[in-house]
């Protein structure tokens, strides 16, 4: 079955990096588009980033734009959101989702059909 299975949070503070992965099987990876999504407390779920299958078309949220990347390694079926610059408000449970269809990403969060657990990332000094 489907797993996504997301690491490489923590705490860390204001203008620090971490770069999280999404462990992926189940599936052919390198067929489907890749979002990364994230949930502060209270909050509804924000898209944040996405990429095609193939990694030739990527896209950000504005407010982690120019601070955050995000890269996939199909051979090792592994997405990656490498974040710089972080700030308190990036502070969320960050997921990564597959789409539910083909590899042309979308900011759509009901076009993608699974998400891993999440890896908590918090901003704080």
């Amino acid at each position: 079955q489907v797993q996504l299975v997301e690491s490489g949070g923590g705490l860390v503070q204001p203008g620090g990096s971490l770069r999280l992965s999404c462990a992926a099987s189940g599936f052919s990876f390198s067929n489907y588009a890749m979002s990364w999504v994230r949930q502060a407390p209270g909050k509804g779920r924000e898209w944040v980033s996405l990429i095609s299958s193939h990694g030739g078309i990527t896209s950000y949220a504005d407010s982690v734009k120019g601070r955050f990347t995000i890269s996939r390694d199909n051979a090792k079926n592994t997405l990656y959101l490498q974040m710089n610059s972080l700030k308190p408000e990036d502070t969320a449970l960050y997921y990564c989702a597959k789409k539910k269809e083909g590899g042309i990403p979308t900011t759509a969060l009901y076009e993608y059909d699974y998400w891993g657990q999440g890896t908590q990332v918090t901003v704080s000094s």
